[in-house]
């Protein structure tokens, strides 16, 4: 959990996927700043997420069963929220993911599910948060949680890649069509250590030599994504909207410059 010092009390967050992994993340830390918070997913999580704010009072974040692929029951979440709180002042498209496939086999059924979820999912949430948003004097803010997966080549994760690209695209276009009322920006994330990492890159050796292409040192972890939303969350830059955040600890070091000190791009 970001330990970083903002006090959002009185703000009402929503974050889709938001019981494990970088939305569990996101979660604890809106909660930690004194957000009322609520979340979903097509499974209840084993125990509740529970944080104490900056004014002392312990909050539980609201868990509302939902596939977000859907757009009545991405409806139903924003509407959760707004029914036991009041209003929605954020909404954090968290949700998405893919397994890795092989393009030139994978199944129709497979990219379809693997774009619904990570660009339709997103449309389908901001347009019941917009409507709600709207309406509000205060308007609201959408972050999208992206990849950078979206900005090179994405092999084994082609349909992922794209879908992701997209949505920097909807970022741009929601942000011109529901201003001033309502701001919508983009993380790009860079690779992840969420906990399986040694295992998904052929061992402990294998992960520490991807981390050592980055030029801070290390993969990103959860909390980094979650300490940027809390800022972008904060009043602190009320003029940013249509923003594509990149957040990769630098990038990766180019493959020609690796190849000519003799070194596996």
């Amino acid at each position: 959990m970001s330990n970083a010092s903002v006090d959002l009390v009185g703000q009402v967050c929503v974050v889709t996927g938001g019981s494990r992994g970088v939305g569990l993340a996101i979660t604890r830390t809106l909660l930690h700043s004194g957000a009322e918070v609520v979340t979903c997913g097509r499974n209840e999580p084993d125990a509740p997420t529970v944080e104490t704010g900056p004014d002392g009072v312990a909050r539980t974040a609201r868990f509302v069963v939902a596939d977000v692929r859907d757009p009545e029951q991405a409806a139903s979440v924003m509407e959760a929220a707004t029914a036991e709180f009041g209003h929605l002042d954020l909404l954090v498209n968290n949700a998405g993911g893919s397994p890795s496939a092989d393009a030139a086999t994978v199944s129709p059924r497979f990219v379809t599910s693997v774009v619904s979820l990570n660009l339709l999912a997103p449309f389908f949430c901001s347009q019941a948060a917009n409507a709600q948003m709207q309406q509000q004097e205060t308007g609201g803010h959408i972050i999208n949680i992206g990849s950078v997966a979206a900005i090179r080549p994405s092999p084994g994760t082609a349909a992922y890649g794209a879908a992701k690209a997209g949505l920097i695209k909807l970022t741009e276009s929601l942000a011109v069509e529901w201003a001033p009322k309502v701001r919508v920006n983009y993380i790009t994330v860079g690779l992840l250590d969420s906990g399986a990492g040694p295992e998904h890159y052929g061992g402990a050796e294998g992960f520490a030599r991807v981390a050592a292409t980055i030029p801070l040192g290390r993969m990103g972890v959860p909390d980094d994504v979650a300490g940027l939303v809390l800022s972008m969350a904060a009043p602190f830059a009320p003029y940013m909207s249509g923003a594509n955040i990149v957040l990769h600890g630098g990038g990766e070091w180019p493959a020609f410059l690796r190849a000519a000190q003799g070194q596996p791009g």
